[in-house]
């Protein structure tokens, strides 16, 4: 049996559309291109039908570890978690203790991750320093580059 991970209503609906159109466009495409190789004659020295075969063994891995993963996915319900606090799904304004910037992050499961948009794994360096403190605490962080101190000023959901 595989890891519990926590999914919000958006990752789990976005993790049961791939499933979906794996299993209801790619694996008839696919389907559909072993039947043509297998048309062309040859099995043996055909590689039209190997690739086929292969691609086909390799939708089809994909297609069991999504199955697992949302066996084993749980929700989130934000409504009952602590607001006082940080916690998965706190949205939290930081303040660099060093340099005066501010940056927000929005602590999501590591499934849910993108930097980019400011959505940061619980699991990374940052947010496992900052889960569980109050507005207005300082944390010092041990980060690739170094220790960063951040000052919490703000928690949000």
């Amino acid at each position: 049996m595989s890891d519990l991970k926590y999914y919000t209503p958006e990752g789990l609906e976005k993790l049961k559309e791939e499933l979906n159109k794996l299993t209801t466009i790619e694996r008839p495409a696919i389907s559909r291109q072993i039947a043509e190789a297998r048309d062309k004659g040859d099995l043996s020295e055909n590689a039209e039908y190997a690739a086929a075969k292969e691609a086909q063994s390799m939708l089809e891995l994909k297609i069991s570890k999504i199955q697992e993963v949302l066996n084993n996915a749980r929700l989130i319900d934000e409504r009952k978690l602590d607001i006082s606090k940080v916690l998965i799904f706190s949205t939290v304004k930081l303040k660099n203790a060093q340099n005066g910037a501010v940056v927000n992050y929005t602590l999501v499961p590591e499934n849910e991750a993108n930097i980019k948009i400011g959505k940061l794994s619980v699991s990374s360096p940052i947010a496992k320093g900052l889960l569980g403190k109050s507005i207005g605490q300082t944390v010092e962080i041990i980060v690739p580059a170094g220790k960063i101190t951040f000052e919490i000023v703000e928690i949000s959901r």
